[in-house]
């Protein structure tokens, strides 16, 4: 009886483990993708914070023509070739 309980503790341990690798793996590709947006923005806050007073932020902003819905209406005119 106790090997059953001893094997059934493992058996949770691990699946943790693999819990925790699959977030690590997330968070390195997430500070991958956006690493540098976010180094930028965490240095113009600690600018601004230290009183400099023109602070800009380099990191990249999204624009409308990104994140707009595409729909059929408008593949013909959006999808033109640039000549």
């Amino acid at each position: 009886m106790l090997r059953k309980l001893r094997g059934r503790r493992g058996q949770g341990m691990t699946e943790y483990i693999i819990i925790v690798a699959l977030i690590a793996i997330a968070a390195i590709g997430v500070v991958g993708l956006f690493g540098d947006n976010i180094r930028d923005l965490f240095a113009t806050s600690a600018n601004a914070l230290a009183g400099k007073e023109n602070v800009e932020s380099k990191a990249v902003t999204a624009n409308k023509k990104l994140f707009d819905h595409k729909n059929l209406k408008k593949f013909a005119t959006e999808n033109e070739p640039n000549e």
